[in-house]
């Protein structure tokens, strides 16, 4: 048995800010009360990230409701809270999605962002990006190299936008941070070492 990695999804417990997961991916955040309260919001494609996403959240004392949308996708949205307010003001500039300056990601957040938009393919592992947001995408790349994942960027016409992570030593170590398949989630959306 391997040993556990300080930066694993499994090395400490849930906190409000590993939210910041669904963040990376394309989730929304909204600030309210000159940053007295924020909430959060990601559409998902498939019903087990809504569930998946949902009891993540109650982990972190979140309660999140879940609803479809007019195209058949399940839209997650928290009420306003105090707590997720340094989360939305980290995340925010003015109303526009910006990445932290000091971003550093861990197995909690990753853990989050694979569950909101992560996806296994023949040549190794997507994690979806904000199609709203392609300014954040180089900073999330160099945040996700500075803890030990070279990830390559993929636009539009190739997938994207996501980060695609390929290699056998990137994809034991993707999947090391994220730990093991969720209950609800399929095979072909985890990663696996």
């Amino acid at each position: 048995m391997g040993q556990l990695s300080f930066y694993s999804a499994e090395a400490r417990q849930p906190r409000v800010a590993d939210l910041a997961g669904l963040l990376c991916g394309p989730g929304q955040a909204v600030g309210f009360g000159r940053g007295t309260a924020a909430k959060v919001s990601v559409e998902l494609a498939e019903p087990w990230r809504a569930h998946a996403v949902a009891l993540a959240c109650a982990e972190r004392g979140v309660q999140a409701e879940v609803s479809p949308t007019e195209d058949g996708r399940r839209l997650l949205r928290t009420a306003f809270r105090c707590d997720l307010a340094p989360l939305a003001t980290a995340w925010l500039r003015g109303t526009e999605k910006a990445v932290p300056e000091d971003l550093e990601l861990d197995g909690p957040a990753l853990r989050i962002w694979a569950l909101t938009a992560g996806a296994l393919e023949t040549s190794g592992y997507l994690l979806g990006l904000d199609p709203l947001a392609p300014e954040t995408h180089p900073l999330l790349a160099a945040a996700l190299l500075r803890l030990g994942l070279a990830g390559h960027l993929l636009g539009v016409k190739a997938g994207g936008p996501a980060l695609r992570f390929t290699g056998r030593r990137r994809l034991a170590r993707l999947a090391e941070l994220v730990g093991p398949t969720p209950v609800a989630a399929a095979q072909s959306f985890w990663p696996a070492a």
